[in-house]
């Protein structure tokens, strides 16, 4: 980020304990898998996404750090609400601990519901289906005008083998900060618009290797 300018989006990852925000986030900016240390506090990504500047702030999970993570809320245009899916606590925990957080957000915060860990979990075997996960996410953003919004407000990833790990990114930035299709040209971005996925997403396969 070139000078003192402010970034153009604040977008804030929040979640209980371990459920992968940093390696969701890490994921999309390093492209790789790593195995994290508890985030103490919060920690601060930049990104540029075409002529814009991303702030990312990853908070953390630990509820002797929720007063901070009311603070790092502030002015937030965009934030993504991650839980585990092989841990339906975490899931419940969204709304019962982190919407009470976001007041000191913008007033037309876009919330993206995330889980993670998608590779640990057969289908068959989860508790929160994709209607419960695509329920609450409409519920979070109840007030907000998401007609224009490219995807569902609501992703199920896995940050070891990269699904839909971009896709959440993608379509917070088509929404919060949109470009035409000769800008997006013009700085190597995608010019269509984030998938719908309609069914159960399909898993992608795991890399070989991967730790």
């Amino acid at each position: 980020m070139s000078g003192k300018r402010k970034p153009d989006l604040k977008v804030i990852i929040m979640g209980d304990y371990a459920v992968g925000k940093t390696s969701l986030v890490c994921r999309y900016i390093e492209d790789k898998f790593i195995k994290h240390e508890p985030t103490i506090g919060a920690a601060f990504f930049l990104k540029q996404w075409g002529p814009y500047n991303v702030a990312v702030w990853d908070t953390a999970g630990d509820e002797r750090y929720t007063g901070l993570s009311h603070f790092y809320c502030r002015n937030a245009g965009a934030a993504i609400l991650a839980y585990d899916m092989s841990n339906p606590q975490t899931f419940e925990s969204l709304w019962a601990r982190f919407m009470p957080l976001l007041n000191s957000s913008t007033e037309k915060c876009l919330k993206i519901v995330v889980g993670t860990k998608m590779d640990l979990i057969p289908p068959e075997e989860r508790d929160i289906t994709l209607e419960e996960g695509r329920k609450l996410a409409h519920e979070l953003n109840e007030g907000l005008d998401i007609s224009k919004l490219a995807c569902e407000p609501y992703f199920e990833t896995s940050s070891k083998d990269g699904s839909h790990v971009s896709e959440v990114f993608e379509c917070i930035f088509q929404y919060c900060l949109p470009l035409s299709g000769d800008q997006r040209s013009k700085f190597g971005l995608s010019t269509s618009t984030v998938d719908l996925y309609e069914k159960e997403p399909k898993r992608a396969t795991a890399k070989k290797g991967c730790c």
